[in-house]
């Protein structure tokens, strides 16, 4: 594929595929006569055939996860066996409902990159970075999963080695949910008059086991009535299973962290995590992402905050603001609100500005699809990066035949709803060998950064695999034209 361009994007010879080896294990229950029969089974065996299979397949799975006979343990305590078993037999039976899921065996796709909260022993005039990445497995179920590297000199992005077993990391059972977020977000559904009186006993703080017993009180007083409504309260425990903290432990390797579907409503997937590097107005360093969970059906935007990549918690966005895909937030509050790029309405590119992280409403239009390779859509491709020049936002259009190309436009740094400069033609389109794939003729990005003169861009292929360009950013900044 030509398309005419001012600029060369650098494609390096770096390529991040889809590894099948990458496993976790995940909870595995048939129906229930299935699992009864399943049971039965199991337990006819004597101790002596109970232990040969076990440390049979002991031996064939430690080696592929860290800690197997704990994994056993808690599948079998799912279970709920109210029964005196050994514990050999209770492992076995943890066994037989575990199953191997492959995160990334499809794709591995949409990535974007900010600098490692540690940029200790580097070499001079170098920076790591993480790297995010959706990993799309089994029936199209995708996660987030990471690489680290660093950025040398010359603007060369080095992997390092990511050989390591997969973690989903464990729940925070502490984690407390803020009762203001939760009105919100019913309301918005309406959904909150029914399950008003059940948040109404719960302190604005509150916890997941608070939440529960509110709801066994709501429900053993009510269940008889004509307003106990089912559907609310099952609404109630979605929202509450779509905001937890996850926490990994610290000596494992970001490669092998996962952020995988825990709820309903992201069962299908988490879509296209932008990550950004924000610095509060006191020098404070976090790190957001926004994301979309899917269920298969709906979608709901979803907020990741972390200042160090081993917890993360996960929280609903909110407001009218957040009702579509592709929200990026600026790395800094811009005349103390916070500023988020978006595409409300699947077509065109809004602003919105917030006193609040994860509350949104009032988009204002800034910018239109004008040229032929964008058409059908335009979004951004990650947060915007700031330069002297202005905001440098990473756009993407859609044109002929459904191809995706790739573009920029500057933003004035004090008024970031006014456009500056734009690229008329793409500066990263799909080559020849890039074309095939899960979905053909895309090139996508869900973020880059700048390093010394360079902008280092990480984009997906074809929706199934992903590599880096580099750009000099002083010549792309260069070839934008004046609105």
């Amino acid at each position: 594929m030509k398309i005419p361009s001012k600029i060369t994007a650098k494609r390096e010879s770096l390529s991040f595929d889809p590894d099948h080896t990458k496993v976790i294990t995940r909870f595995f229950e048939p129906d229930h006569q299935r699992k009864e029969h399943i049971i039965e089974r199991i337990l006819k065996l004597d101790q002596k055939e109970t232990i040969r299979i076990l440390d049979q397949t002991i031996a064939n799975f430690s080696n592929r996860h860290d800690d197997i006979k704990r994994i056993f343990k808690t599948n079998f305590d799912r279970l709920n066996i109210e029964r005196d078993l050994s514990l050999e037999s209770r492992l076995l039976l943890g066994a037989y409902f575990t199953m191997e899921y492959a995160i990334e065996t499809a794709a591995l796709l949409n990535p974007s990159i900010v600098p490692h909260p540690d940029q200790n022993e580097l070499q001079k005039n170098e920076q790591r970075v993480i790297l995010s990445f959706r990993a799309v497995g089994e029936g199209h179920m995708s996660s987030i999963v990471f690489r680290e590297g660093v950025i040398n000199k010359n603007g060369l992005l080095v992997i390092q080695s990511n050989n390591t077993n997969f973690e989903l990391g464990k729940i925070n059972e502490d984690f407390l949910y803020d009762k203001k977020d939760f009105i919100i977000k019913l309301e918005e559904i309406k959904s909150y008059k029914s399950v008003k009186s059940i948040l109404d006993n719960l302190l604005d703080k509150f916890s997941r086991a608070e939440l529960k017993e509110s709801i066994q009180r709501f429900v053993k007083k009510y269940q008889d009535e004509m307003h106990f409504n089912q559907q609310a309260i099952d609404t109630l425990l979605w929202l509450s299973k779509s905001n937890f903290e996850i926490d990994f432990d610290e000596e494992l390797d970001i490669s092998g962290r996962v952020i995988f579907p825990r709820s309903k409503g992201e069962i299908r997937a988490l879509e296209d995590a932008r990550f950004v590097q924000f610095q509060d107005s006191d020098g404070t360093i976090k790190y957001y992402a926004t994301y979309t969970a899917y269920d298969g059906r709906n979608i709901l935007p979803q907020l990741i905050e972390t200042k160090n990549f081993y917890r993360f918690k996960i929280k609903t966005m909110l407001g009218s603001g957040s009702q579509n895909k592709g929200m990026a937030l600026f790395p800094e509050k811009i005349k103390g609100k916070y500023v988020l790029i978006s595409r409300n309405d699947n077509e065109n590119l809004f602003l919105m500005y917030s006193d609040r992280i994860n509350y949104w409403e009032k988009p204002v239009l800034i910018r239109k699809p004008a040229f032929y390779w964008e058409y059908y859509q335009i979004g951004n491709n990650g947060s915007p990066i700031k330069t002297k020049n202005g905001w440098l936002v990473l756009t993407h259009g859609v044109g002929p035949v459904r191809t995706y190309c790739m573009g920029a436009m500057l933003l004035d740094l004090e008024n970031p709803g006014k456009v500056i400069k734009i690229t008329r033609e793409p500066i990263l389109f799909p080559l020849e060998n890039e074309r095939d794939g899960y979905v053909p003729n895309v090139v996508y990005s869900c973020g880059s950064i700048v390093h010394k003169d360079y902008l280092i861009m990480p984009y997906a292929i074809s929706d199934t695999r992903s590599g880096v360009a580099r750009f000099n950013l002083k010549e792309l900044l260069k070839s934008m034209d004046p609105c």
